[in-house]
Formats: structure tokens, sequence, C-alpha cells
């Protein structure tokens, strides 16, 4: 999605350079290229360690009592070592961020990224995997074992299951199988008649992207 100048979502080439963060209100970003390009951005800080934290002043808290402007939803894993806001360098009412394991979508999770999208008019939603996903690897275990998980968990493995690879094996299985799971978010996503009807307008762009652990790098899954 944003490493190397690389394209996000269709025909949206992102430059390689960093820029400064999103901004309030009627300054955000407002069209799919243009906040996908603040996530790139934030993406180029991070990773670069030129964070700069933006949007946490008192001028930026005491304005956010009477409204909230987000400009990305972003659909992520509740993986600690992924939080949005950190991994995009994003601050205070900047992305509005729905988490669930695997990225596994339920009424809950598609009404919360709805909401984002139908009421706040937000223009992308990003739905971000990553390396080393405990959920996945975990779904792959139980398909490859028949074993069963506990609780909900095996809800989250049955969502995962058809994203799961047949073709590599061990790690890679796994690595393949994350990469495939966010195709598969993202298709159910855009799949809806809402999204549909505003992707094809150009207000909203549903993308897929994966976080690499050992870079923290986010780049383009299409």
């Amino acid at each position: 999605m944003l490493a190397g100048g690389a394209v996000l979502g269709a025909g949206i080439a992102l430059p390689a350079a960093p820029a400064v963060a999103a901004g309030r209100g009627t300054g955000r970003p407002g069209t799919p290229a243009a906040a996908l390009r603040a996530l790139r951005h934030g993406n180029h800080r991070w990773s670069t360690r030129h964070q700069t934290h933006p949007h946490e002043s008192d001028d930026d808290r005491l304005p956010a009592v009477s409204g909230q402007h987000p400009f990305a939803v972003v659909l992520g894993c509740v993986d600690s070592r992924v939080p949005p806001e950190l991994v995009f360098d994003q601050g205070l009412g900047d992305p509005m961020t729905v988490r669930s394991a695997g990225c596994v979508l339920d009424e809950a999770v598609l009404g919360s990224i709805a909401y984002g999208i139908l009421e706040l008019d937000v223009p992308p939603v990003t739905v971000l995997g990553h390396q080393s996903c405990g959920a996945v690897a975990a779904a792959v275990h139980a398909d490859e074992t028949g074993e069963d998980l506990p609780a909900h968990i095996s809800y989250v493995a049955e969502q995962i299951r058809p994203a799961i690879d047949h073709v590599q094996t061990g790690p890679a299985r796994v690595d393949a199988t994350i990469t495939a799971n966010v195709r598969l978010v993202r298709s159910r996503l855009a799949a809806g008649p809402d999204l549909a009807a505003r992707t094809a307008t150009g207000r909203l762009a549903v993308v897929g992207a994966r976080y690499e652990l050992a870079t923290q790098e986010v780049h383009a899954v299409t």
C-alpha cells in the first residue's frame, strides 16, 4: 500500500515523499486518493522513525467535544503490535479504527464500518492484515489438525477458513493465508450494496493492505 511509492487501490499512485499530517474538519482529506495518501505518508514517518504524533494538543482535544471528522476507516486486527493510529502516525480524530481478530466481519464490525462511511462520509476503508497473525495461524492449525478451538475463537477460525491456502505448507501457508484473508474480507465489504454504490460513484475506496512487523511498512494487497 505505502512502501516505495506503491499503488493503493485502483489508479491511486502514492508518491514516496512524506507530508504533513491530515487536517481537521473541513481540512481533512476529502477524497479516497487524498485520504490514502495521508495514510501512506503517516506510515512512511512511522517506518522511518520520524513520527510527528499529530493532533494530541489541547487545541485538538477541546474541539473534539463538539464532533468528529475522521478521514479514514481502518479495519485492523486486535493484535497489540498493530495499532493503526501508531503505524499510520495519526492522531485524535484522524482514523476511525475498527478491530477484530483476523479482521473478521460480524454484524457489529459491519455496523461500525457502515457508521463511518454512511454517517460520517469517510472516503476510504482499509482492511489491514499483518505479518504473524495469531488468529490466522490458529485457523490454519485447526484446519490442518481438526482440533476444536475454545469458546468464540472457533467463530473467528470459521470465518477465516475460506481464505486458507492449500498450496503452501508450514509458515508459508500461514503467511499466504494472511494475504488471502485480507482479499476475502475486502471483497466481502466491497460487495455490500451501500458501499458498492459509493464506490461506483468514486466517493469510496475499499482497499486491502498488510503491515509487516519486521519492517513496519504497510503495502498494498490487490
